[in-house]
C-alpha cells in the first residue's frame, strides 16, 4: 500500500475547468456547487484527485488567470463557503484537491498594481516589473507577449513601461522583490490551512526576469521553436533566454517546498513552457527540495508517432535523475488529443489506446475533463470566440475555446450542463458522446477509462515502477515497467493497421482486465489496430 503522504507519486489527477464543468444555478457558467454535484462521477473514474483551474476573484479577461484577489472566490463561481463544501465532499470521497496558483502575474485591477502604477515612490512601487523607455520612447527591449505584440505597456503616470508576458491587463510581479515572494507564499499558506492538498503552478518558470533586461536572441534557422505556442505566433521566433527560466527561480522553488513540507501530503505540479522543457522539468523536480512534479508541452503538441514519443521518453530518462514527471495529453490550453493526435483515426478506438499509453507511463497523470469521453476539439465559430488569444491570431490560430466548451452530461440541447445559454456553444458532435450515452456501454471510452484505471491500480509497476524503453520497431511503442518483483511489458499500436512483432523478451503470461485484444503465437505478437498489450515477464 502506497504511503498516503506520497499519494501524488503516480497519482491520476482529473482537471476541472470550472466555467465548463457543471452549472448548478442555471446562468450558463459552471460553478463550484456544480462541481460538488458531480464529484461522485469523478470518483467513479478511479482517479486520485482533482485539479481546479482558477476560481478566484477576477475581471475574467483571461478567464481567471488574471487574479484580483488571491484569497476569495469570484461570485461567478460561488462563495468561499461553497469551496469549503466542495473540499469537504471531495475528501469524503477520497479525492485530493489541487488548485491553480497564478502567482507570476496579477490582474491590473489588483490593489497591488493599482498602487504600484500610481507613481515611483509608493509602498508597492517595486512590486511589478517597471523599466524606463529607450531614449526614443520605445519599449526597453524586444521581449514579446505570448498573446501577441510587445511584452511592455506604457504607464504615463510613472513614465515607464511595465512587463506583461500575457495580456496587458496581466502585469508581471517582480519576484526579485523579497516582499512579493513572501506575499505569494502567504497567499498559498491561506489555502493550505483551509485544507487543500496542493497546487498546480501556472507558468512556473516565468517568475523571474533578467534584471539587465537583455534582448532575447532570435531562433536560428532549423532550430526547434518554443513548445506551447503556435508557429504563427512571433513569440516562437525568439529564444527565450532572458525573460523566463532564470536561475534565481530555483531558490524560490526551494522556499515554496519548505512551505509545502509544513503540510505533509501536500504537493505541487508546475507547468513548464520553455525552449528546453524536459531539461527544465528535470531541474525543477530533482533533489526533493523544489517541485514535487512538473509537466511540459512535449506530449501536448502535434507530433505523436511512436518514434517521437519514444524520443521524448528517452530524453527524459536520460535527463531526469530522480526527477518526477506529470504527463498529460490534453488540457485547457491545447487542442484536445482526440483531434490533435487522432483526427484521422477511429474516434472511439484511438482515444482508448492513447489513454492506455498515458496511464502506463512512469510518472503522475493529468486527465482533462471530457478526455474520458473521447471528446474531439469543438468547432467554435468566430462570432462566439471568447479567448483573447484566439481573437488576436485568428484564423491561423483559433484560440483555446475549442477545448473549453461545456462538459456534455446528457444528449440534450444544452448537454445537461445548464438550463440557460452556455458561455460557449455546445458542439453537436459532443452530444452523442455525453456521459448518459456512454454510462451503460461497456465498450465506451468512458468505461474503458474506468477499466484501465482499475487495471493500473492493481499493478504497482504501472504507477510507481521504473521504465525501460524497448525497441519493437517503428510502428509500435514498447517499454518495460518494473517494481520490486513485478515486471510488465507494455506494447501499443497507435495506428489503423495491424502490427506484428517478436516479443523482445520471454513472458510468463498475458495480463487481463484492460480491455484490449491481441494474438500471441509463441513469441510472435499481432496487435490489431488501436490496441495495447500487457505481459508479465520473468
Amino acid at each position: 500500500m502506497q504511503d498516503s503522504t506520497f499519494w501524488w507519486r503516480g497519482g491520476v489527477i482529473y482537471q476541472i475547468y470550472p466555467r465548463s464543468f457543471m452549472d448548478a444555478n442555471g446562468d450558463g457558467i459552471g460553478d463550484l456547487a456544480g462541481i460538488t454535484e458531480k464529484l461522485d462521477y469523478v470518483a467513479s473514474l478511479g482517479v486520485d484527485g482533482i485539479w481546479l483551474s482558477p476560481f478566484f476573484t477576477s475581471p475574467m479577461l483571461d478567464f481567471g488567470y488574471d487574479v484580483s484577489d488571491y484569497r476569495d472566490v469570484d461570485p461567478m463561481f460561488g462563495t468561499l463557503d461553497d469551496f469549503k463544501t466542495l473540499l469537504s465532499r471531495a475528501h469524503a470521497l477520497g479525492l485530493k484537491v489541487i488548485i491553480d496558483q497564478v502567482i507570476s502575474h496579477s490582474s491590473n485591477i489588483h490593489p497591488w498594481f493599482q498602487e504600484s502604477r500610481r507613481d515611483r515612490h509608493n509602498t508597492k512601487a517595486d512590486w511589478y516589473v517597471w523599466a524606463d523607455p529607450k531614449p526614443d520612447g520605445t519599449p526597453p527591449n524586444n521581449w514579446l507577449s505570448i498573446f501577441g505584440g510587445p511584452a511592455w505597456t506604457f504607464e504615463p503616470r510613472r513614465r515607464q513601461y511595465y512587463l506583461h508576458n500575457f495580456l496587458s491587463s496581466q502585469p508581471d510581479l517582480n519576484f526579485h522583490n523579497l516582499e512579493v515572494r513572501q506575499a505569494q507564499l502567504d497567499n498559498m499558506r491561506f489555502w493550505l490551512e483551509l485544507g487543500v492538498d496542493g497546487f498546480r503552478l501556472d507558468t512556473v518558470n516565468f517568475y523571474f526576469h533578467d534584471q539587465a533586461l537583455r534582448d532575447n536572441p532570435p531562433v536560428s534557422a532549423g532550430e526547434p521553436k518554443t513548445l506551447g505556442a503556435p508557429d504563427s505566433n512571433p513569440y516562437t521566433w525568439q529564444r527565450h533566454r532572458y525573460d523566463i527560466s532564470r536561475p534565481e527561480n530555483l531558490d524560490f522553488l526551494r522556499d515554496l517546498r519548505a512551505l509545502m513540507d509544513e503540510f505533509p501530503g501536500s504537493t505541487t505540479v508546475g507547468e513548464i513552457g520553455d525552449d528546453h522543457p524536459l531539461e527544465r522539468m528535470a531541474e525543477y523536480t530533482a533533489g526533493g527540495d523544489k517541485l514535487h512534479m512538473a509537466y511540459t508541452f512535449d506530449l501536448l503538441n502535434a507530433p505523436h508517432s511512436p518514434a517521437y514519443i519514444h524520443e521524448v521518453l528517452e530524453r527524459f530518462q536520460r535527463l531526469a535523475g530522480d526527477a518526477w514527471p506529470c504527463w498529460a495529453l490534453s488540457n485547457h490550453d491545447v487542442v484536445r488529443s482526440a483531434t490533435r493526435w487522432g483526427a484521422e483515426d477511429d474516434p472511439v478506438a484511438y482515444p482508448k489506446v492513447a489513454l492506455a499509453l498515458l496511464f502506463s507511463l512512469r510518472g503522475s497523470i493529468c486527465l482533462y475533463q471530457g478526455e474520458e469521453l473521447g471528446l474531439p476539439e469543438a468547432d467554435v465559430p468566430f462570432e462566439y470566440i471568447q479567448d483573447p488569444y484566439g481573437k488576436v491570431l485568428w484564423p491561423e490560430f483559433k484560440g483555446r475555446d475549442g477545448c473549453r466548451t461545456p462538459m456534455p452530461w446528457r444528449d440534450s440541447p444544452q448537454a445537461g450542463f445548464t438550463c440557460d445559454q452556455p458561455w460557449l456553444p455546445i458542439d453537436a458532435h459532443h452530444r452523442p458522446l455525453a456521459v448518459d450515452q456512454q454510462q451503460d456501454d461497456q465498450d465506451s471510452v468512458l468505461n474503458s477509462v474506468r477499466r484501465l484505471l482499475r487495471f493500473r491500480r492493481r499493478h504497482p509497476a504501472l504507477f510507481d515502477g521504473e521504465l525501460e524503453l524497448i525497441d519493437v520497431g517503428e510502428q509500435l511503442l514498447g517499454f518495460l515497467r518494473r517494481h520490486e518483483s513485478e515486471r510488465i511489458l507494455c506494447l501499443f499500436n497507435l495506428s489503423s493497421e495491424p502490427q506484428m512483432t517478436q516479443l523482445p523478451l520471454p513472458v510468463s503470461k498475458a495480463l487481463e482486465g484492460h480491455g484490449f485484444a491481441m494474438t500471441l503465437n509463441e513469441r510472435h505478437l499481432t496487435l490489431p489496430p488501436y490496441q495495447a498489450a500487457f505481459f508479465q515477464t520473468h
